[in-house]
């Protein structure tokens, strides 16, 4: 159904719940209802899942014939569970929920529960990854993540644990999560841990039981706080540049947002920051567009728009940082936009009480706004911040253009946008790269440049 004007009569509006869009005198029998979406944001399918404020982020596999979503499960208002939903969208019309995984004794557990999640295949296995944060006072506040193998979907009795990632000396869990098939075609989880660096792990060794622990770390700038003091990061993403043949970390947390060579994660290097920025104290997510020349900053508070940068005077080394943004974008000034994908020159965005919004950065200076649909109608949330409710997660199937987002409140929704019919980046001249990895070549480029270095090109 495509959002559109409806007319309703004020007895049909009461009994829904809807609110009125302006006053009605007495005697009024009919009303226009403001537009929830824009005509060409098409509203697929969605689910409910549960209760207000118990929705966190999602991710979707990309292959066609795996159309499976994976919803973490948080309790961030009064009641929640917290764990993670699998949905099938066999049929985007009619997703539907085919399991469910729940951290055992559900009330001993302190705190938030599923927050991040993330999938990924090794070898001829498909895996998905749920970050996970309890905290003290009841048991499992060293535990970071579980790994769940999928493999045999839609067959849900066929879903088994195996593994859970504990770190001991860093309690509270991992708050946000990205998987990346490097260079090197290791698959590495990079996990916000509670100590001033990224955790990296070899999920290759984790499934194959060669090993559980740390692998790298990838520093936060210490910005003059000792390491004692320091607060790490909040979200990052990783990506390949084919330009130089890196493997770049993009990493928003204290004091800014760090972009670093992972080439070689044992020796990190710092290629530029974006510090000392007006109304920026600490990253949120930061997402650089496929050739890595621009990013879309966020810095979660209310008001705040996205910021865009532009990397190249820092990545070039005409400055030593980067300190002032050349264009912002928000849906709504006085809301919070949240996380984002990046699909040049679309950048989806899940905008909590502003929903699903697209706007267009082809020129980066100048974003304009495509599309919306908002998810959520009701109000602002008063168990917690105001403004941390409605969409949280977006996520895009590139092949056919397919937009997923989940609601902390309403649930599971699928999308089509008018004239999206899919991504791939070389098609507007770009590296086809984007949060979508392809677990069996890995990077786009990188498979080449290896050859060539096994030659001793």
């Amino acid at each position: 159904m495509k959002a559109g004007n409806l007319t309703l009569t004020v007895a049909v509006a009461a009994a829904f719940g809807v609110a009125l869009a302006a006053p009605v005198a007495l005697g009024a029998q009919v009303i226009d209802v403001v537009e929830r979406g824009s005509g060409n944001m098409e509203v697929l399918g969605h689910v409910p899942l549960g209760p207000r404020l118990s929705i966190a982020d999602m991710d979707i596999e990309q292959e066609m014939h795996r159309p499976y979503a994976y919803v973490a499960r948080m309790q961030y208002g009064p009641v929640g569970p917290k764990g993670l939903d699998i949905v099938s969208m066999a049929d985007p019309e009619k997703p539907e929920v085919l399991y469910e995984w729940r951290i055992e004794d559900q009330d001993l557990h302190q705190r938030t529960g599923g927050m991040d999640v993330k999938h990924f295949k090794w070898g001829d296995r498909y895996y998905v990854v749920q970050s996970l944060q309890f905290g003290q006072g009841g048991p499992d506040s060293d535990m970071g993540a579980v790994v769940l193998d999928v493999t045999g979907l839609p067959d849900a009795s066929t879903v088994r644990e195996v593994a859970r990632i504990k770190e001991p000396d860093l309690p509270g869990g991992f708050h946000n999560i990205f998987v990346y098939k490097h260079s090197n075609m290791n698959v590495y989880l990079v996990a916000t841990v509670s100590g001033p660096y990224a955790a990296v792990y070899d999920l290759g060794a984790l499934v194959e039981g060669r090993g559980e622990e740390m692998v790298a770390q990838i520093p936060i700038p210490d910005q003059g706080m000792p390491e004692n003091r320091r607060r790490g990061y909040h979200d990052f993403y990783l990506g390949y540049h084919p330009d130089t043949g890196t493997d770049r970390f993009y990493g928003g947390g204290f004091g800014g947002y760090y972009i670093y060579d992972v080439s070689d994660l044992q020796n990190p290097e710092l290629l530029t920051q974006i510090v000392q920025v007006s109304g920026i104290r600490s990253g949120h997510t930061f997402t650089p567009t496929p050739d890595g020349n621009f990013a879309i900053a966020e810095t979660e508070y209310q008001y705040a728009p996205l910021r865009i940068f532009d990397l190249r005077p820092g990545l070039n080394g005409e400055v030593p940082a980067i300190r002032s943004p050349i264009a912002a974008w928000t849906a709504n000034w006085k809301n919070l936009v949240h996380n984002h994908e990046v699909r040049w020159p679309l950048v989806f965005v899940s905008g909590y009480l502003d929903g699903l919004v697209v706007f267009n950065m082809m020129d980066p200076t100048n974003p304009m706004t495509v599309a919306h649909y908002d998810t959520y109608l009701g109000p602002p949330n008063h168990d917690r911040t105001p403004v941390f409710n409605g969409t949280f997660g977006v996520d895009i199937r590139n092949e056919d253009g397919l937009i997923v987002v989940s609601d902390m409140t309403t649930g599971f929704w699928t999308f089509r946008m008018e004239g999206f019919q899919g991504w791939n980046g070389e098609d507007w001249g770009m590296p086809n790269i984007s949060s979508a990895q392809d677990w069996d070549n890995g990077p786009a480029g990188a498979s080449a440049r290896i050859t060539t270095d096994q030659q001793g090109g």
